[in-house]
């Protein structure tokens, strides 16, 4: 047993373990300066340190042991003696426990002969909820003497302020027991068993669902677009018209020729009376004019047929005019539309990894990109089985949908794009979350 100190010593000592103790970046580093920096005020023979983990006792730090060997007698036998040792302290407070007043398991009382001397101090550390952090133990000849317990009270709250910093317990929380976490699960697997209704989002445009395409009547180049896009028409109007030249400099070309061909068949004509030979050439030269009279026609109405007009009211529907003049086309390419802006309907295109079970007649909303707080409702009305790349290059189905609001928004404009939500068959929450996870599993591991 040392001096006793003087209080001006004790006062430094205990504002020196408190600054060690909060200078300890790790739970090791707490635990050595609680196993070894104490010996000035206790003069103990052993100082030990445990932490707690349920029912599990691990060794922290053995004061005068650097690297502690775990399968050495003395540190086998810690275990048990550190489980029963927990069972005599009740409380927070520190307890003194003599080996003489307590009645030990023959194995501890054995092993408590051969190393331990006649007491131990054990000094709980609790957090803050309660619970065990773990203990401090104390090897002594005698208790600590008085005032000693009660002036080391507030270093024991350091040490378990300390300790439940470190390793994070004020972090975590309460920890869930066994049977609160079944229940966790149970309703967990409860809810996966609640049926929702399967949805996908695909991006969308209004189109017009009574809409005519307008291509090329023949090969050309387009010389000018006769309308404005969106610009409204009525049935026969001009559309575009493809450049002439080349067709009226074809017809001057053939007209010369059916007149060379008429005169030549006149001439012959005339000396088919007085010549024979003039007369066994007339077939021919009725054939040559006859073909030459065809082409002009064929040019004539080719002529005719330079200006597309437009089969139906409505509007027309295609990008820039810049685009088409100049462009050479051919017969039956596509050069605009002709919508009927009052039967506008959605066109959706849904990408494959995000397709679902969907029927003619499933509920469809629309939320333009304009008018994102005024969606539109409508069905499908129509689907594609077969998967195309989109204007995005995307693998997608087409969907035609109708716009069932009524009266008719005035939003609903042809040309607004927006993303769709479509609304499938019911299925349980489970398969709603875990259908493309499945299916990305099975791609790529083939179960």
């Amino acid at each position: 047993m040392t001096a006793p100190l003087s209080p001006a010593r004790l006062l430094f000592d205990l504002d020196t373990l408190r600054d060690h103790a909060m200078d300890a970046e790790t739970l090791n580093a707490l635990a050595f300066v609680m196993a070894n920096e104490l010996y000035p005020l206790l003069a103990f023979r052993q100082a030990l340190v445990f932490e707690c983990r349920g029912d599990a006792w691990t060794m922290r730090c053995v004061s005068g042991l650097a690297t502690p060997t775990e399968d050495s007698p003395y540190l086998v036998w810690l275990g048990p003696a550190m489980r029963w040792l927990s069972t005599q302290v009740a409380d927070a407070r520190p307890t003194w426990v003599a080996r003489d007043a307590v009645s030990a398991p023959p194995r501890i009382d054995e092993g408590w002969r051969e190393w331990w001397p006649a007491g131990a101090y054990a000094v709980p550390m609790q957090a803050r909820d309660g619970s065990r952090l773990g203990m401090l133990v104390f090897l002594l000849e005698a208790p600590p003497p008085a005032p000693l317990p009660d002036v080391l009270h507030g270093l024991w709250r350091t040490f378990a302020y300390c300790w439940e910093t470190l390793s994070g317990k004020r972090r975590r929380g309460r920890r869930f027991s066994r049977r609160q976490w079944s229940i966790v699960a149970a309703l967990l697997a409860v809810l996966m068993l609640v049926p929702v209704r399967q949805t996908a989002l695909a991006p969308a445009e209004i189109v017009s669902r009574e809409a005519e395409v307008v291509s090329a009547p023949i090969d050309g180049v387009v010389a000018r677009m006769l309308v404005r896009p969106n610009q409204p028409v009525t049935a026969g109007m001009p559309l575009f018209a493809l450049d002439e030249t080349t067709l009226r400099s074809r017809a001057t070309v053939l007209s010369r020729e059916v007149d060379v061909a008429d005169a030549e068949l006149a001439a012959a004509t005339q000396q088919a009376f007085d010549s024979p030979q003039s007369k066994s050439q007339l077939t021919l030269l009725q054939g040559r004019a006859q073909q030459r009279r065809a082409e002009l026609e064929e040019v004539t109405a080719q002529l005719q047929r330079t200006r597309a007009l437009a089969p139906r009211a409505g509007v027309a529907v295609y990008a820039d005019p810049n685009d088409w003049i100049g462009r050479p086309v051919t017969t039956g390419e596509r050069v605009l539309q002709v919508a009927d802006p009052s039967r506008p309907g959605v066109l959706v295109q849904l990408p494959v990894a995000d397709a679902i079970s969907l029927e003619p007649g499933a509920r469809i909303t629309l939320y333009l990109s304009a008018y994102p707080l005024s969606p539109l409702h409508g069905h499908i009305i129509e689907t594609s089985y077969e998967a195309r790349p989109s204007d995005d290059s995307v693998v997608s189905y087409r969907l035609l949908a109708s716009i069932d609001d009524i009266p008719l928004p005035a939003h609903a404009r042809l040309g607004l794009h927006g993303t769709a939500k479509l609304y499938g068959q019911r299925v349980v929450l489970g398969y709603y979350l875990l259908r493309r996870p499945l299916a990305a599993l099975r791609a790529w591991t083939g179960w």
